[in-house]
């Protein structure tokens, strides 16, 4: 237990809810950790701070309705895109990780085109890239980063069928290191998700522009990819998530796609080996031992890049929901959480 400091606790300070953070006894504690070591967050920049509720991304896919986070994360419309994209090919047709299977498969600042990026159209001809027989280069190449493993989601599911799916960061390894003494918990450094250098790569090797350079009152992108799917006669029916960098998104395409076209079980789909690309660098990850010799020599020989990784590809918790409304918890087995009920 830490004891809480005196300050701001007297004279009308809050003493509830988001103004004790803001405004009240742990903003103090957040300012004098800044006055200790040197940062810039003041007592304004607190009290002005506004958290925004934000449109969610809405995706028809399977028959079903997928709800993903928005913009300033890019990962519900990247989400969007890829489903889309997948929705033009018979997954379903296909064996489970096979070679054929896996070959295919900030707003305020920024305007983010969100319809145009989601259309059929727009959809339709990013699918008319994708050759059966052939990968797509990617240039430039660049260094890959390091997953981090600071990033946590978690799934819930209550007795009437309400859903949250929650993923919250700070970003690198105990972020930037520092304890907010008196308040318990850790400052994150989340400036490495802004574009410090356009055209460099940052800690996870994500090369970005200037739409995300550092401004005032600014928010950073993110990869957050919190899910839930609506079954056809609508009901909830899978809430998912996962922490990982630039592979959250891929990490809950492949759970969505294993349960909703290949029937995988909740906590089949959650242990499944994984692979992630993300465009740069031109390499194709894939889990230790996650793929049969055979598989990474098709896919070699169709132009993909290879490359097996030193860690995992996130730490999915999944609850499935059942039509007969039996709860499937699933807890990823490469990290530490666990799947609970009462």
């Amino acid at each position: 237990m830490v004891a809480r400091p005196r300050a701001g606790r007297c004279c009308g300070s809050p003493t509830s809810g988001a103004d004790i953070f803001y405004r009240g006894w742990i903003a103090d504690s957040v300012v004098a950790e800044m006055e200790r070591g040197g940062g810039l967050i003041s007592k304004r920049d607190l009290e002005e701070y506004r958290a925004i509720w934000r449109r969610p991304i809405v995706i028809e896919y399977a028959d079903r309705r997928l709800i993903s986070m928005g913009p300033p994360s890019g990962g519900g419309i990247v989400l969007g895109e890829m489903l889309g994209m997948l929705e033009r090919f018979d997954l379903r047709g296909l064996d489970y990780r096979s070679a054929d299977e896996i070959h295919l498969s900030d707003p305020d600042f920024v305007s983010v085109p969100i319809d145009r990026l989601l259309s059929p159209s727009y959809l339709d001809s990013l699918g008319k890239t994708i050759d059966p027989a052939r990968a797509t280069p990617s240039e430039p190449d660049v260094a890959a980063g390091t997953e981090s493993a600071q990033t946590t989601h978690y799934s819930v599911v209550d007795s009437a069928g309400n859903a949250v799916a929650v993923t919250t960061t700070i970003n690198g390894s105990f972020g930037s290191a520092a304890l907010v003494r008196g308040a318990g918990f850790l400052l994150n450094n989340e400036m490495d998700d802004f574009t410090t250098r356009p055209g460099e790569p940052n800690m996870y090797g994500l090369v970005q522009g200037e739409t995300n350079s550092i401004a005032p009152g600014k928010r950073m992108l993110s990869a957050m990819t919190p899910t839930i799917v609506v079954a056809p006669d609508g009901r909830t029916e899978l809430v998912t998530g996962t922490p990982g960098g630039p592979t959250i998104t891929t990490s809950v395409l492949q759970v969505v796609v294993a349960q909703l076209d290949h029937g995988l079980g909740a906590q089949q789909a959650v242990n499944a080996p994984r692979v992630h690309h993300q465009h740069i660098p031109d390499l194709l990850h894939y889990e230790r031992g996650g793929l049969e010799p055979w598989v990474i020599d098709e896919l070699e020989s169709r132009g993909h890049r290879l490359k097996e990784r030193v860690g995992f590809s996130g730490d999915v918790q999944s609850i499935y929901v059942a039509a007969d409304g039996v709860r499937y918890g699933a807890a990823d087995p490469r990290g530490g959480g666990a799947a609970l009920g009462y």
